[in-house]
């Protein structure tokens, strides 16, 4: 059963660094995508990959601060997270787009609608 777990989340400083992790069973065969939600907010599409790893997509607003990779050995997405700003704040989720499979394909992340099976979430704070 497809259950993704995230960790690595945390209280960091504004202009530091986190690595998230996304995992579960038999994550290699499936594309992968990065939310987060702010109190108050919509859920919002970060970053995907497919599961190859040759079809990335990112939000502008993280583009050149967040790199989304994976290793398939180990069913493993990360999300690595630099120069963070408070406005980063939020729980982040991964999501696997099972009834999607192409979905990285698209130039931009596609919303939270087009994914079906979800990890319950991990907190990132960022402040001083």
């Amino acid at each position: 059963q497809l259950r993704p777990v995230e960790s690595g989340g945390g209280l960091v400083q504004p202009g530091g660094s986190l690595r998230l992790t996304c995992t579960t069973s038999g994550l290699e065969y499936y594309a992968v995508g990065w939310f987060r939600q702010a109190a108050g907010y919509d859920r919002e599409a970060i970053s995907c990959m497919s599961s190859s790893g040759q079809e990335t997509n990112y939000l502008d607003s993280v583009k050149g601060r967040f790199t989304i990779s994976r290793d398939n050995a180990k069913n493993m997405v990360y999300l690595q997270m630099d120069s963070l700003k408070p406005e980063d704040s939020a729980v982040y989720y991964c999501a696997l787009p099972v009834l999607n499979p192409s979905i990285c394909s698209k130039d931009a992340p596609s919303p939270a609608r087009d994914y079906d099976h979800w990890g319950q979430g991990t907190q990132v704070t960022v402040s001083s």
